[in-house]
């Protein structure tokens, strides 16, 4: 048996970690202040009213922070599972949005947002590791009980925000069907 300087779970959480929160503080990024190509909070948001999140300025805010903050924390290791379930929860809002268009992203499906959610929640259930700030910091903000709290937190406005985004898709096809119907 060899003895190694670093354990291989850790090892392999952090570059989960760090690969997972980059790519969603970019995404965030985007969303809250236009960076590598985005929108910004302006355009993320009217984009988010016409998908049916509404209103859709404070949709693109709270996304925006969710993915940014959740993807910085879940990099750092620093709060987990409060990261991780930010993070999923943005993702299941994507989700919901691209789930019509099928599972492959090539075809606008949800394969990567599920997949980034996936991610992001295993993360918050399994913890940072021993190369994070939360172990640094003797996992203060990464108690077992905060997995439970923050994934059902999350799952209880996830179900929110997408019914309420449901409601309003509904709504909005009902009154363009009305339309169509009075044009003829």
């Amino acid at each position: 048996m060899t003895s190694s300087c670093f354990d291989r779970r850790d090892l392999g959480l952090l570059l989960l970690r760090v690969g997972t929160g980059g790519v969603l503080a970019a995404h965030g990024a985007q969303k809250l202040f236009g960076w590598f190509g985005g929108h910004g909070i302006e355009g993320t948001g009217a984009f988010m009213e016409s998908i049916g999140y509404k209103p859709g300025k404070a949709n693109a805010m709270v996304a925006g922070l969710a993915e940014a903050g959740g993807g910085v924390f879940l990099a750092l290791g620093l709060a987990t599972p409060a990261a991780g379930s930010a993070a999923a929860g943005a993702m299941a809002g994507a989700t919901a949005v691209h789930a019509p268009n099928g599972f492959f992203s090539m075809g606008g499906g949800y394969e990567y947002p599920a997949y980034l959610g996936l991610v992001s929640a295993a993360l918050a259930v399994t913890g940072p590791g021993a190369y994070s700030v939360d172990d640094a910091l003797g996992h203060s903000f990464n108690r077992a009980w905060m997995v439970p709290a923050a994934l059902a937190g999350t799952a209880v406005g996830v179900l929110v925000s997408v019914g309420s985004r449901q409601r309003n898709v509904r709504e909005q096809a009902g009154e363009e069907n009305e339309e169509g119907r009075l044009a003829d």
